[in-house]
């Protein structure tokens, strides 16, 4: 195998699972009771901004009770210990790599422990809740919503991505459906441009026949294992 000097990890539901954050289609179609096109679309919160805020809310304080699992303190000890490039992309709205250690991470869905102003584009660190309008600390409109990339949205930060993908010497993708575009098409993209490509996965994913391996196994336990390995 060439030498790995290039990393990029892409991040799935499957890593927060662990730590007791459910992922959008468990229950049948269901994300905690709602219909995701009731909660998670631009459509949704014009029709009903009520119901996405309360739901937001409820999402924003539980995640702040949550605490990192193993899979992401390893790959925390990735990012300190690890002297090439790495690039941390996920599609979690959560802050638990952060809150484990780790740095350079994307969040491509955006953050659910931030707003975002659609008045004057800001994007702020928030904790407390949204369903009482309060206003924008910057430009002082009622016009905060949540900054997450909702279905039918385009996700954030596609060209720092790709950019990364273009130098990668690995892909490894950890606790993800492989069923949601653009996320799903990475594995393929990497291979094509020459990077080897892992996954790791409770069970195999929808991409998984574009991997050259597969570990599957609890993230907590096959994360840990791979990052020891890679920091030898």
């Amino acid at each position: 195998m060439p030498e790995i000097r290039n990393i990029v990890v892409l991040t799935g539901a499957g890593v927060s699972a662990e730590s007791g954050i459910d992922t959008f289609r468990d229950g049948g179609g269901l994300w905690e009771q709602h219909r995701v096109e009731d909660v998670a679309t631009p459509e949704a919160f014009a029709r009903d901004p009520n119901l996405v805020h309360r739901f937001y809310d409820m999402r924003r304080a539980a995640i702040q009770t949550k605490v990192p699992n193993e899979a992401h303190m390893a790959l925390a000890r990735l990012d300190a210990g690890w002297k090439g490039s790495l690039l941390i992309v996920t599609q979690n709205v959560d802050d638990l790599h952060e809150r484990g250690g780790a740095r350079r991470v994307l969040h491509m869905h955006g953050e659910h422990l931030n707003a975002w102003c659609t008045a004057c584009d800001s994007r702020l660190h928030w904790t407390g809740p949204l369903f009482d309008r309060p206003p924008c600390p910057v430009c002082g409109s009622r016009a905060l919503r949540p900054d997450v990339v909702w279905f039918g949205e385009m996700p954030y930060r596609m060209n720092e991505i790709y950019a990364a993908l273009r130098e990668a010497d690995l892909f490894v993708s950890i606790g993800t459906s492989g069923a949601v575009y653009p996320a799903a098409g990475f594995v393929q993209t990497a291979r094509d441009l020459g990077a080897q490509t892992l996954e790791l996965n409770l069970e195999r994913s929808q991409g998984s026949q574009s991997f050259h391996e597969t570990r599957l196994g609890p993230a907590s336990e096959v994360v840990p294992a791979w990052v020891e390995e890679m920091l030898g």
